[in-house]
Order: C-alpha cells, then sequence, then structure tokens
C-alpha cells in the first residue's frame, strides 16, 4: 500500500510548533519497569504521568515491533498452553496521553465493528475502521478507547477524514492500562471483528509483521521524537 503524497489527518490533536513527543521504551532495556511499578496500575500511570510531565511532552510514542517485557503482567498474554511461548512482540504503536484526547480518522472509513474487551490487559473498547485505496481495502484499529466511543456507534457507518469519533479511555474501560491509544494499520483482517490481536510471538514475528506494518506511515508522528 503506498501512502506517498496522500493527504493523511492526524489521529490525535498535535501541533509541532508547540507540542513535544517522546519516545517511551517497554522492553527488558528500560531498568526503570521495576515489578514495583508495573504490578500496579495506578503506579504505571504514575511512571508515564511524571515521563511525559519531566520531559514536557504532550504524548509519550512508540512500540511498533517492540519486543515488551510488560506484557508478562497480564495473563492475557501468556502462552496457551504451558512451555509454549508466550505472546511479547508489539504491533501497532502507542501513544500514551492524557484520557479524553480525541482521536480522528485519518481517512474516509467505514466502521468495520466494534467491541469491549473487558479482559485485564486486553483493548478495553476497541473500534476498527475500514478504508479503500485505489480499490483496495485495509484497516485501522484503534484501542483502549472510553466506552462512550462505543455508544450510537453501527457497522457500516461512515466517518468522514478527519472526523473525531473516539476518545482514548481511562483505566475501568480501556483494559486496566495507563490512558494511551494504540493504533494499528491491517491489512487483511481475515473474520475478526472487534478485536484483533495487537501482540504476537516472537518466532512468528515475520508474518504478522507483513500484515500489520508500521503505523507511522499513517500516524507521521516519527518524524518529530
Amino acid at each position: 500500500m503506498d501512502f506517498t503524497n496522500l493527504h493523511i489527518h492526524s489521529v490525535v490533536p498535535f501541533n509541532p510548533a508547540i507540542d513535544k513527543l517522546i519516545k517511551l521504551d517497554f522492553t527488558a532495556d528500560n531498568k526503570e519497569l521495576t515489578d514495583e511499578v508495573l504490578n500496579a496500575q495506578p503506579t504505571f500511570t504514575q511512571y508515564i504521568n511524571k515521563k511525559l510531565a519531566d520531559a514536557g511532552a504532550r504524548y509519550g510514542i512508540g512500540g511498533y515491533a517492540e519486543h515488551r517485557t510488560v506484557y508478562r503482567f497480564s495473563r492475557v498474554f501468556d502462552a496457551e498452553q504451558p512451555g509454549e511461548e508466550p505472546r511479547r512482540l508489539h504491533l501497532g504503536t502507542d501513544i500514551w496521553g492524557k484520557p479524553n484526547t480525541p482521536v480522528s480518522a485519518p481517512l474516509d472509513a467505514i466502521v468495520h465493528s466494534f467491541a469491549f474487551n473487558n479482559r485485564p490487559g486486553d483493548y478495553g473498547a476497541t473500534i476498527i475502521l475500514s478504508h479503500r485505496l485505489s480499490g483496495i481495502s485495509f484497516f485501522t484499529l484503534y484501542g483502549h478507547l472510553s466506552l462512550s466511543s462505543l455508544k450510537n456507534l453501527q457497522e457500516g457507518q461512515r466517518i468522514e477524514q478527519g472526523e473525531i469519533f473516539a476518545e482514548i479511555g481511562i483505566p475501568v474501560e480501556n483494559g486496566q492500562w495507563p490512558p494511551h491509544l494504540h493504533f494499528q494499520l491491517i491489512y487483511n483482517i481475515g473474520s475478526w471483528k472487534g478485536d484483533y490481536p495487537g501482540v504476537c510471538k516472537f518466532s512468528e514475528r515475520e508474518n504478522w509483521l507483513a500484515n500489520s506494518p508500521d503505523p507511522d506511515i499513517l500516524l507521521q508522528l516519527n518524524q518529530y521524537l
């Protein structure tokens, strides 16, 4: 899919002239991510908020193709059978910021599906949009939203480019995470509805990353890090 020279609307409000981004690291290289930080959601949220405040940043961003230690604290990503490999490789980009931050459609879209994936560590409120360019369909997934984002939503509903259709949720409705948006680009969604894996086994990364390429081709935020 070629997005070159395509006008893309920002997914979250961002003015590069005044807003700052910082990259956040959730790999084993980040020694600040101790058990004490990660074992309790309020402590984890305090960690994120302090990082943003200390840097004077509006958002923390990153995570695509990142091998994350943070997932060891949620059973959602555990191995299906004893001895099997757990899921640890992140397939989207996370934008860490304030709850109720508005989320806009980067392109014209149709609501493909939505759901409340309410297990601790899961997406919480989730919306998937379908897009079509040059006769080819693809999808964008928005996880960790507010429950109000799902109100009055219907499959097949048109969403205009730039239209605010959702907002970042609080922990009680976003899967018990510090407030952030999980944004993922998906080429072939198969039979999934209201959900799609945002984390894969490291050994299977090649196929999963091919189907979920770097979302920054739509977000266009890495250039400001």
